[in-house]
């Protein structure tokens, strides 16, 4: 079993208050788990209103599927905030290794 996980930083520039703010997360957030089968979930607190943290996992037996699922959300990940006017200040994601279970 293979689990991957992607941190996405986003910027809100036009975020002018928590609620503006809100929007944008939750939006993203909606529109990942629908279009695909992961996990996602914000990670920070509303420290500032122009920034949002949010996490996403996916499972799965194969590495390579994973690998190319976590490429097609962050190519999805643009194409959404950049719609909500916002953008994505850095992106990274990685395998988590685990162990087996007898």
């Amino acid at each position: 079993m293979a689990v991957a996980a992607m941190t996405i930083e986003l910027r809100i520039e036009h975020a002018q208050s928590l609620k503006d703010r809100r929007q944008v997360v939750r939006s993203l957030k909606e529109k990942l788990s629908h279009g695909f089968n992961i996990s996602v979930a914000e990670l920070d607190e509303a420290v500032t209103w122009q920034s949002a943290t949010i996490g996403v996992a996916a499972i799965s037996a194969s590495r390579d599927y994973l690998a190319g699922q976590m490429h097609q959300v962050e190519m999805a990940v643009n194409r959404i905030v950049n719609d909500l006017g916002a953008t994505v200040a850095d992106a990274w994601w990685e395998f988590l290794e685990t162990a087996a279970s007898y």
